[in-house]
């Protein structure tokens, strides 16, 4: 990175940003209080509070939301009659999943091989810690010429839509010129990248039943219907013999036009293994960010270890289907719904509940803002030029924000590059994109004022 004050004072914080995002990640604060508790969660919410407020943020407060978590909102006053920029991030994490598969504890913050390992240090602790030092670079520099907004999300992951509901209820708090989300992140290390488009996002609960009890699989079966067996078919009919995604009424042809994914460095990104076939059809970019794709994220039936000889009378799955730009999370849920519903067999009863759902976005890339990110991006990372990518992933709150600010402009970048491994075990940030990122956002922000 070549030498600038921002840079060099960026540089100098990265220390104290090690151990502010070493005190965030030891929160287990994923926001499912079924399995972690709520405390942890509060934990977190408290500690961004005093952070914001120890960095002169006003009007620091804990927004209770409808779906029970808390998000973190500050404000930093400009100069008079200075633009209004707001920054995001979420403060809570996916569970850990299978501990034993961390190398470290998932809850502590290790460097290895030149990253930070942990869960949150990329999505999306480390976007509020991006955050932070931006602005701090910038009050060493001369000082922050906007105002700032920072809203830390506390149920993100989740899905439930709280933040979106306080947002709409209290239209005035998150109002803005522009926003900048910090949780998606680069195309791959080193690489400079705005995320123009989100694919939306619904999930349901699929349950089959057939019977009134489990019977004697030796007694009954071959007659008696099987619960899980019509669960598999129903769950089977949503994939192609390529492994497409085919849902009755959804269109499955959408093409990306920016950057390119090479279809082997995303076998080696997704760590697919030889011989394993992708699925799908047509460019990866477009299976991955154009176009929809479901996932059977869970099944409750018997494990195998302790299973019984029987018929099962009853099995429930958790599916998620990814909307892509253009097509309308609610209209996609009913399709997904009649989709179920017209494949499971036997004539077994089958309900579906809806657990959450999201719009996909698109931003408007020709704004004046992404011309202020673009040349911020060119002196944080010398020799580069920002690039376009899609993100498969959803970001509800996107389009909310969209909605209530039609003339905000909305931009996304962040820490989740493929080596993050976001949402598995390992996940990780590297210090060094974490530096180039805020000293992009703090240069970002500058530009932006003087345009």
């Amino acid at each position: 990175m070549s030498s600038n004050p921002v840079a060099e004072t960026v540089a100098s914080l990265i220390p104290r940003a090690r151990v502010e995002l070493t005190e965030l990640v030891a929160f287990k604060s994923v926001a499912d209080f079924e399995q972690f508790p709520k405390s942890e969660s509060e934990a977190a919410a408290n500690w961004i509070a005093d952070a914001l407020r120890a960095d002169g943020f006003q009007d620091v407060a804990l927004l209770d939301t409808p779906d029970g978590t808390q998000s973190v909102y500050g404000f930093l006053p400009g100069p008079e009659g200075a633009k209004t920029v707001l920054l995001y991030a979420h403060y809570d994490v996916q569970p850990p999943l299978d501990e034993a598969g961390w190398v470290t504890p998932p809850f502590e913050l290790t460097e290895r091989d030149g990253r930070w390992y942990g869960r949150g240090a990329a999505d999306c602790k480390g976007g509020l810690i991006m955050h932070l030092l931006a602005l701090r670079a910038l009050k060493a520099n001369g000082g922050v010429p906007v105002n700032i907004k920072v809203i830390a999300e506390g149920s993100e992951e989740m899905g439930t839509g709280g933040l979106q509901q306080y947002a709409e209820a209290h239209p005035e708090l998150l109002a803005a010129d522009t926003i900048v989300i910090g949780d998606t992140g680069n195309f791959r290390v080193g690489l400079p990248t705005v995320t123009s488009t989100l694919r939306g996002m619904t999930m349901l609960r699929v349950k089959v039943d057939t019977l009134e009890g489990n019977l004697h699989s030796g007694q009954f079966g071959g007659a008696a219907p099987d619960a899980l067996g019509a669960l598999i078919r129903v769950l089977d009919s949503l994939r192609a013999e390529d492994g497409s995604t085919t849902v009755d009424g959804l269109t499955d042809d959408a093409s990306w036009d920016g950057l390119a994914y090479d279809e082997e460095q995303f076998r080696a990104d997704a760590k697919v293994l030889d011989g394993v076939e992708l699925i799908g059809s047509g460019p990866v970019a477009d299976r991955i960010w154009a176009r929809p794709a479901v996932t059977v994220l869970g099944i409750d039936c018997p494990p195998v270890v302790g299973a019984t000889p029987s018929v099962q009378a009853s099995a429930r799955a958790l599916v998620s289907l990814r909307v892509p730009p253009g097509v309308d999370a609610a209209a996609a849920t009913k399709l997904l719904e009649a989709h179920l519903t017209a494949h499971t067999p036997w004539g077994a009863r089958v309900s579906t509940e809806q657990i959450g759902q999201g719009q996909p976005f698109r931003a408007d890339t020709t704004s004046p803002a992404y011309t202020a990110m673009a040349e911020a991006m060119t002196v944080a990372y010398p020799g580069q030029e920002m690039q376009y990518a899609g993100q498969g992933g959803s970001i509800p709150l996107c389009n909310t924000l969209a909605s209530l600010y039609p003339r905000a402009e909305i931009l996304l970048i962040g820490l989740s590059e493929p080596e993050a491994q976001i949402h598995a075990v390992n996940e990780s940030v590297s210090p060094e994109e974490l530096e180039r990122l805020s000293v992009t956002e703090a240069l970002f922000l500058r530009n932006y004022a003087a345009s």
